[in-house]
């Protein structure tokens, strides 16, 4: 009776070990999305995509002139001022559109509501890609 007993709990040690080895391995698996070049590598606590900021450094995107709509509501813009505002978007790699939204945040500098809509598709694109 106590080998059978013996028996069962070194199944159960056996089968446990197995998944745990399957658990570690598959979570280890190429789930097949591409990193991109610009990768941290820090993917669950990566800022680079995020509209949060851990700081209130300012980085600008080459876009001081912006500084002009300081206070702004983003429905007074002009139609000279929404392109000029464009323009800058326009030149945005992917990657620093979120960047650029916390900067303009925390100038207090709001967008055009469908340029504010066009950036917050590509951070949620991106982030769904990462």
């Amino acid at each position: 009776m106590l080998w059978l007993l013996l028996i069962a709990v070194a199944v159960l040690v056996v089968v446990g070990g197995v998944a745990y080895v399957v658990s570690r391995r598959s979570s280890d698996v190429d789930d097949g999305r591409e990193v991109p070049s610009d990768c941290c590598g820090a993917h669950e606590v990566c800022e680079r995509d995020s509209l949060l900021s851990k700081t209130n450094q300012i980085v600008y995107f080459d876009d001081e002139e912006l500084d002009t709509f300081v206070g702004k509501s983003s429905l007074d813009y002009t139609e000279s001022e929404y392109r000029q505002i464009e323009e800058v978007f326009l030149t945005l790699r992917e990657s620093d559109v979120a960047g650029w939204l916390r900067s303009l945040q925390l100038r207090n500098i709001e967008l055009p509501e469908d340029l504010k809509e066009q950036a917050l598709l590509i951070v949620r694109e991106r982030r769904h890609l990462l």
